[in-house]
């Protein structure tokens, strides 16, 4: 590691994969690349398929005192796939193993597995395989999705240029809202048994958390406008943990607007009903699910009007030494910040 030691939290969330994948490439010459930064890992003998895997845990990703079933299973494919859409690859094919522990009934496996049908049918990828086995610590989830990118259209997180804008999809923060709402009323559960779940009128976000929907229609429009982004990656910890990622892959900088980062209404509404800073939620929340990218300057301006249908331009991509910063509304630059292992990143 070092000459001297280090904690996970001194490595964070993704220095921790990146020492990882550092170890595997000393000691692995051939067979599917690790992730060298990447959202998913191409076949070395066939680099248009791309595999991605993603482990959700019960009691750190979900919590089944108030996640529906169903929505757990189209959930969990939409967490699979994300990854693969992040490098321009369309999903074909999904696999997983279950984790079951003994308070997990047969009417709850058929109501999370109708979850992952409905999913792969929306998204027309076919279930290959599905392994269940036993758990002493819960409800988990071990997914292996395979997708295919054309000839030449991978795109990975490494390959942004200076001066292309940056540009995401849907809006951001309203899943951390979800989850919040969701812990204040389990708390009011908790202390009084008889009392009855009061989400008001934030069905938005619920429904961003307990349910997000993969962004296949950003590649679509993509496609459609003959666009291939210089570099992409998918927000699941929040803005500002993806935006440095892939600045740091590419080795570049970055300069985000406030102004710009797409807040819905109803997350603003449940932000001020929870005393929560908004952006805060935008910039380090989780599980937004988004797609961050970036296009050349000419490429953006000649197909303005149809990208933002889809996608918001929220600022541009600079050399390495400017750093990544966000501006204020203020005009005040500051240090773009991401949370880690341990909200140490």
């Amino acid at each position: 590691m070092s000459e001297q030691a280090k904690s996970l939290n001194d490595l964070g969330l993704y220095g921790l994969i990146e020492y990882l994948n550092q170890k595997v490439s000393e000691t692995q010459e051939n067979g599917v690349r690790p992730g060298s930064g990447e959202d998913a890992a191409a076949l070395p003998e066939n680099p248009e398929i791309l595999q991605a895997g993603t482990l959700l845990l019960e009691g750190i990703h979900f919590d089944l005192t108030y996640t529906p079933l169903q929505h757990l299973g189209f959930k969990a494919v939409t967490v699979a796939i994300s990854d693969l859409l992040a490098m321009n690859a369309r999903p074909v094919q999904l696999s997983l193993n279950l984790g079951i522990s003994q308070k997990i009934s047969l009417e709850m496996i058929d109501q999370f597995v109708e979850g992952l049908l409905a999913a792969c049918t929306h998204y027309g990828v076919q279930l290959a395989g599905l392994k269940p086995g036993p758990s002493l610590t819960g409800f988990t989830i071990a997914l292996q999705a395979t997708g295919k990118a054309a000839p030449g259209e991978q795109v990975l997180r490494s390959t942004a240029r200076e001066n292309e804008v940056l540009l995401v999809s849907g809006d951001l923060g309203g899943a951390l809202m979800g989850l919040h709402l969701l812990e204040r009323e389990k708390r009011v559960l908790k202390n009084n048994q008889e009392s009855q779940p009061d989400f008001g009128n934030n069905d938005y976000v619920l429904q961003r958390q307990l349910k997000p929907m993969a962004r296949t229609a950003v590649l679509e429009k993509l496609q459609q406008l003959g666009l291939k982004p210089g570099a992409m990656t998918v927000v699941t910890e929040g803005l500002a943990t993806a935006t440095r990622l892939l600045c740091k892959a590419s080795d570049k900088g970055c300069r985000l607007h406030e102004e710009k980062i797409p807040l819905h209404q109803s997350t603003l509404k449940a932000a001020a009903e929870l005393n929560y800073n908004p952006l805060i939620a935008a910039l380090n929340g989780g599980e937004d699910y988004e797609l961050l990218l970036t296009l050349p300057a000419e490429a953006y301006e000649n197909n303005r009007e149809a990208l933002e249908e889809v996608l918001h331009p929220i600022g541009y991509i600079t050399a390495a030494e400017k750093a990544c910063r966000l501006i204020a509304r203020s005009g005040e630059e500051i240090d773009l910040k991401a949370r880690g292992w341990g909200n140490n990143q």
